[in-house]
């Protein structure tokens, strides 16, 4: 893989860390956040041979949803049964490890994605809407640990926040205990006002690290979001890509089932992986609105594909 991005041109920002680990290493265990870094500085001491950008990489991917899962049963659960427990022990591992590529490679660019999400309060009683920004809150955790803004016994800094990459779906707004909210409706809150508040908060460059919906509605989406990152940069919100993810069609998470998201198919019958014309149309015209042209997409144009 490294080859043919050098072949091809282009600019990956690898993902070190996406859930998943060996068998052999313990999430949980002290030494974990060691084995991470001795991890990512092999990874990258590969990477450097073959490529000769300075590496662009993600630690870890989603630090809020891997606690939240590991927390809730939905990925097994390892470590202690204490609250936040987990996600101190990522973030720190991340922290060690970003800490480390930044004295190696001075130049490194160190990108992460977390979840973007809204959560309503299902009503007016001062109790559930409390509850409602308590789980709204956590949002922003991983972001300001890294950052040292909160908990710094973490050793958390700004500087080992290059990006603030955001996670962003349409089933990423909901009510407290409740169903989604479904865009229009007057709970459901404008990505253009939260890009401008986590650009407000963070001071960071940002971008649009996932995004993307299923089936028929794949152009639509892609064309509010792209309206939303317009007004977001109009606002002075410093927006520097859309990632739409995944590209091709995948089993899903839950239920193997062929999930029609991206540009491209699931494999048909004639082994081939099949254009969705629509969504590369408006993929086109979006491209063509925000002045994106050339091969090489990277974090200095608007619109990229993962």
């Amino acid at each position: 893989m490294l080859e043919a991005a050098e072949r091809e041109r282009l600019q990956i920002v690898w993902d070190l860390f996406h859930y998943g680990a060996p068998d052999c290493v313990d999430q949980a265990g002290p030494d974990f956040a060691e084995r991470f870094t001795d991890f990512a500085m092999a990874a990258l001491e590969v990477q450097q041979s073959v490529s000769r950008r300075s590496p662009s990489i993600v630690p870890m991917n989603e630090i809020n949803f891997h606690a939240w899962a590991n927390t809730e049963g939905y990925f097994p659960r390892v470590g202690p049964d204490e609250p936040g427990w987990f996600k101190r022990q990522l973030v720190r591992a991340g922290i060690m490890a970003s800490r480390a590529i930044k004295e190696r490679w001075p130049d490194s660019a160190i990108v992460w994605a977390e979840p973007l999400i809204h959560i309503a309060p299902h009503d007016q009683r001062r109790g559930t809407k409390e509850a409602a920004e308590v789980n709204l809150q956590g949002m922003y955790e991983a972001y300001d640990w890294i950052m040292g803004l909160a908990e710094p016994e973490l050793g958390g800094d700004p500087s080992l926040v290059d990006v603030v990459g955001l996670n962003f779906y349409p089933h990423n707004q909901w009510y407290f205990e409740g169903p989604t909210i479904p865009m229009g409706h007057h709970e459901y809150r404008p990505l253009a006002d939260m890009l401008v508040g986590i650009g407000e908060r963070y001071r960071k460059p940002v971008f649009i690290a996932e995004t993307g919906a299923e089936g028929s509605g794949r152009p639509a989406w892609l064309h509010y979001v792209c309206d939303e990152v317009r007004d977001a940069r109009a606002r002075g919100a410093d927006v520097q890509g859309i990632c739409i993810y995944p590209v091709t069609a995948y089993p899903g998470w839950d239920n193997s089932r062929h999930c029609q998201v991206g540009l491209l198919s699931t494999v048909g019958s004639d082994g081939r992986r099949h254009v969705y014309e629509p969504l590369a149309d408006e993929l086109k015209r979006q491209r063509e609105i925000l002045g994106v042209d050339g091969p090489v997409l990277n974090l200095s144009r608007l619109l990229i594909v993962r």
